[in-house]
């Protein structure tokens, strides 16, 4: 396993204006109903993500079926099998192995919610997917995580080995951006498309997801009552709710969104970003290996840092309920029926199974 060594803590500092107040308010947290999350009416969305708003009802589950197969087939299409052909296999073999697909439907829905539509933000939804798979193959590597499986099949090193899957990450990297320049051309203003390649570049880079890939790569091993909350939010921060925030971003900058809603959502997405990370951790410890469709418990045997290993299962349970009220409560304002999608997203991943 690689050690990459920090001898300051200055990569904390730069996350100040980022940092959630979660730190400050686990310990105050009171003891409730693991992960019930109430809505705004008071009516309590399921596990399932069906949830009333107001009077209405919406099926989550259909809406996340109906645009995950609107983001497999724009996947499938951007991916065509040409020479050399072993690269093009391992880069579909990843790309396409399902999949919640969270991140491009945040995209599309923030788009949605902002006054755009599927096919205005498709490209950037998929951009973020294909980014998002580029981190998992390597993720997955032997010097990094060392994971036999992803999404309930061999990784991709253990199919097409090590080398071809550095190098299927490298693609889906590049291809990202460039797929995401080319389809959004005529459907989305260049300016917004500027702005939104440079939004990804960071959320991705030192600033962003390699930032906490590195802190969390240094973290392995140490001491929990040595590390705390502060180190174990910016790995998160960074290494999973950065993408997030890319996605949410990304959507209301496809659909012409305002400074205003932006900023709106970048809190809802770090909320989400976190939320999904703490419900990683406890499932990691909860679940077993079939049904995560991942080795469950890597965790614990790499001696990561984690929300239960830090607070304890049974606060890192009230955390999520409460990351999962304050993504809604971010949400307050917006037409009821357009974020009905995201809020039951939050409701989803706080109560998802694997």
């Amino acid at each position: 396993m690689a050690v990459v060594n920090l001898s300051s803590t200055s990569l904390f500092m730069q996350s100040r204006g980022r940092r959630h107040n979660s730190i400050s308010s686990v310990k105050s947290l009171q003891r409730r109903t693991v992960l019930l999350i109430t809505s705004r009416g008071g009516d309590m969305v399921s596990p399932e993500g069906k949830g009333k708003d107001h009077s209405s009802t919406f099926d989550f589950k259909s809406y996340m079926i109906r645009k995950a197969e609107s983001v497999n087939a724009a996947l499938d299409a951007s991916v065509p099998l040409l020479k050399p052909l072993t690269i093009q296999e391992a880069v579909r073999y990843s790309l396409l192995a399902g999949g919640k697909r969270v991140r491009p439907l945040l995209c599309l829905a923030a788009c949605e919610l902002v006054g755009g539509d599927e096919a205005t933000a498709m490209s950037a939804a998929c951009a973020v997917e294909m980014i998002h798979t580029s981190s998992l193959i390597h993720d997955d590597l032997p010097c990094m995580d060392n994971a036999d499986l992803r999404r309930g099949k061999p990784s991709n090193h253990k199919v097409f080995g090590e080398d071809m899957a550095v190098l299927a990450g490298d693609a889906l990297l590049a291809l990202a951006f460039e797929h995401m320049s080319i389809v959004s051309n005529g459907l989305v203003a260049p300016e917004r498309t500027v702005r939104a390649v440079i939004e990804l570049a960071k959320a991705i880079g030192t600033k962003g997801l390699v930032a906490g890939q590195v802190v969390d790569l240094s973290s392995e091993g140490i001491n929990p009552e040595d590390a705390g909350l502060e180190r174990l939010e910016f790995i998160h921060l960074h290494k999973t709710a950065a993408l997030l925030e890319a996605a949410a971003v990304l959507g209301v900058i496809m659909g012409g969104g305002t400074e205003e809603e932006m900023e709106r959502f970048r809190k809802y997405a770090r909320c989400i970003g976190l939320l999904f990370q703490v419900v990683d951790d406890i499932l990691d410890v909860t679940k077993s290996t079939e049904e995560l469709g991942k080795s469950a418990g890597k965790d614990v045997i790499a001696g990561k840092l984690t929300y239960p290993r830090l607070i304890g299962l049974e606060k890192a349970r009230e955390l999520a309920e409460k990351l999962s009220r304050e993504a809604e409560e971010h949400l307050l304002g917006f037409d009821p029926n357009k974020a009905a999608p995201l809020v039951a997203l939050a409701s989803y991943i706080a109560c998802r199974h694997n």
